[in-house]
């Protein structure tokens, strides 16, 4: 046994490295027979003697190779074996969870941590799944480069690191099998991060939070009540307002009587998110004989360094909250912005110095300016067109030469423009869009009307062409909004784009003439943004609508351009008659656009008859046309439609919104409809 092992050693052989050790056995004979040949050349006795020297060199060299080169080559391997099995055991022993795996996910070794955290003592040829269920295949990354996954086991959190390894021979040496795909294994290395996670989270929760909040309506409700109950009316609500922020863990300070600072972390903010604010619904209970209920907005500032820069998030989100009418919170993250609230409608203010304010800062501004160019949204109504004819009238009265923009002209404006381009104009009243673009310099005051959104304007290209913009609306303020207007008038609480323009056009000039043409516009944009005075109507709207009737609109001129023809009357009444009541009380029905010139028209006026039914809160109408489905919302008082169509893109007001999706089908667009109302009846937002 002993001859056959020796025997065995003797066949192993120098490689590598340690073979380029023994490279001196050879130099150093070759030197000396340099050595040798030179003494011979110089002195034959001394070169002999020499020459004799090199041979027993060379002998003994041979001889202390043949002598040694087993026992070292058996002592590396020796030490191989020993540090191999030293390393095994460490690793076997190693404090971090550890395994290997095949690419199916049969394991194919583990070490005693793992062993341990998995619970079976015996766990080779057995699917990783079966022990780790969060480990399933899709969690194995397909290449080199690995992968990271987190998973909860026995109420500890894993981040479990995969590193995809080739590995044929180590692990038949390991397991005795092959893997399936016979390259490669995948390892596996488990860290326990929940200590981590909990000093994450407790970090999370310490972030500095900033709110301010705001009392919308605090005069008008302050005028409702008598004298001697106005401070009990003050106390009460900022007890409320005091109380919800302690048990939320704040701290609030009375910047003025209807102002207030909100200090707080994350946690707070967190759990007010999950409690949905309910200081706005508590502070409307608070009634000592006021006829108006009180209303709050929230603006809160998070995720910035410091104090200063979260007050300043928390003063832009405000402004936030107020644009879009109030009674609702706005959380700013960095650009990112959340809504909380705004189920109810703004509360129409009485005084009209907002409008005279902004009606004569508008005309300082038209002198300023060379032309005018006005434009409306994307598939212009009558709304955007009458508030279009109006401004266009505030600038000819200035003596400017002013112009609208229109793409397609649909049939529900397509008399209204007929009328207009024959009354007769010094200038072309309507432009296209190139026609635009060529006019548009920075002389040119560009004014936008019935949108806030630069992708809603009729051309978004005109923005950036001049740097004198006004934007005159009534919608509600969303995240996306025209920057840097050097004029901005949005009143969420009036009806319509045209009752803006008629109240500004009051203080504009007491003189101002309209023409027929022009007071019936603007008149129709009221009558189809109000449903015919049965929605959204406030005081100022009937003032609005008195002051177009003293300037010549004609009601039954009006009525008559309205008329429809007999296909759009059948495409309104099948949509009316295939709605669908979803959850009881939202209708929902799709409006057939083929052979209809403006089917999304169709499809609003669809939307506002299924409210005549009774029952339903909340009527959606979808609309497919040139490759897009447009949904038209309509409520009365009971849902906010507006807040629901901006969880889908769009936008608008609490009765009136709608709302574009693209690269959809119908079918589609009327599942995405529902799993937002269902979401959000589960969560409480509607």
């Amino acid at each position: 046994m002993k001859e056959d092992k020796a025997t065995n050693k003797m066949h192993l052989k120098y490689s590598g490295k340690l073979m380029r050790h023994w490279y001196w056995c050879v130099l150093l004979p070759l030197l000396l027979l340099g050595l040798t040949a030179v003494v011979l050349y110089v002195d034959t006795k001394a070169g002999l003697i020499v020459g004799g020297f090199t041979i027993a060199a060379l002998l003994t060299l041979v001889i202390l190779d043949l002598y040694y080169r087993p026992r070292v080559l058996t002592e590396l391997v020796d030490f191989a074996n020993q540090y191999h099995s030293a390393e095994h055991e460490m690793l076997k022993r190693f404090v971090i969870p550890h395994g290997l795996v095949q690419t199916d996910g049969r394991i194919l070794w583990m070490n005693d941590r793992l062993t341990e955290l998995a619970g079976k003592k015996e766990a080779g040829h057995r699917n990783i799944t079966a022990l780790f269920p969060q480990l399933d295949m899709a969690c194995l990354p397909p290449g080199e480069d690995g992968g990271n996954v987190e998973i909860t086991h026995n109420d500890r959190i894993y981040n479990v690191s995969m590193r995809r390894i080739s590995l044929d021979e180590m692990l038949q040496e390991l397991s005795g099998v092959e893997a399936a795909d016979g390259s490669s294994v995948v390892e596996l290395c488990f860290f326990d991060i929940t200590e981590l996670n909990a000093l994450k989270k407790e970090n999370f929760e310490q972030k500095p939070i900033v709110g301010l909040i705001y009392m919308d309506n605090y005069d008008e409700v302050a005028d409702s009540v008598e004298d001697v109950r106005r401070s009990m009316l003050e106390a009460l609500i900022d007890r409320r307002i005091t109380k919800y922020a302690s048990a939320m863990g704040g701290l609030t300070k009375k910047l003025e009587k209807d102002k207030y600072l909100l200090v707080m972390h994350q946690k707070g903010l967190s759990a007010m998110e999950e409690d949905r604010f309910s200081i706005l619904e508590d502070v409307k209970t608070v009634n000592i004989g006021n006829s108006i209920s009180m209303t709050i907005s929230i603006g809160v500032g998070v995720n910035n360094p410091d104090y200063p820069q979260n007050y300043e998030a928390a003063r832009s989100a405000m402004e936030m909250a107020l644009a879009r009418g109030g009674d609702q919170v706005v959380v700013k993250d960095h650009e990112k912005l959340t809504f909380f609230g705004g189920k109810t409608q703004r509360a129409e203010r009485n005084t009209r110095v907002r409008a005279r304010v902004k009606a004569q800062a508008l005309r300082e501004l038209i002198n300023t300016k060379e032309r005018v160019i006005v434009m409306g949204h994307k598939i212009t109504d009558i709304d955007s067109l009458g508030a279009s004819v109006g401004v266009c009238r505030a600038a000819q009265e200035a003596g400017k030469p002013a112009h609208i923009v229109l793409g397609e002209i649909n049939s529900n404006i397509q008399p209204w423009v007929s009328a207009l381009e024959s009354d007769g104009h010094e200038e072309k009243l309507f432009l296209d869009h190139e026609q635009a673009v060529e006019m548009t310099n920075s002389n040119t005051a560009v004014v936008v009307v019935d949108t806030n959104r630069p992708a809603m304007v009729e051309c978004e290209e005109l923005l950036y062409l001049t740097k004198t913009i006004v934007v005159l609306d009534h919608h509600r303020q969303g995240t996306e909004k025209i920057e840097n207007a050097a004029l901005s008038y949005i009143e969420p609480s009036a009806s319509s784009a045209c009752e803006m323009i008629a109240e500004i056009l009051q203080y504009y000039d007491e003189e101002i003439r309209l023409k027929p043409i022009e007071a019936d516009s603007i008149y129709a944009g009221i009558i189809v943004d109000t449903d015919n005075f049965m929605a959204k109507t406030g005081m100022r709207t009937f003032e609005a609508a008195a002051f177009l009737r003293r300037k010549g609109a004609d009601m039954t001129r009006v009525r008559k351009y309205f008329r429809n023809d007999m296909d759009t009357y059948k495409a309104r009444a099948e949509a009316v008659r295939h709605a669908e009541a979803f959850m009881g009380c939202y209708a929902i029905s799709v409006c057939p656009g083929e052979g209809l010139e403006s089917p999304t028209v169709i499809g609003a006026q669809a939307a506002n008859e299924l409210l005549n039914i009774i029952g339903v809160k909340a009527s959606f109408v979808l609309t497919e046309f040139n490759r897009k489905i447009y949904i038209s919302a309509r409520a009365i008082d009971e849902v906010n439609v507006q807040i629901i169509m901006e969880r889908l893109g769009g936008g608008g007001h609490m009765n009136i919104a709608g709302a574009q999706l693209e690269g959809v089908s119908i079918e589609e667009a009327r599942a995405q409809l529902k799993e937002v109302l269902t979401q959000m009846t589960k969560e409480g937002a509607i």
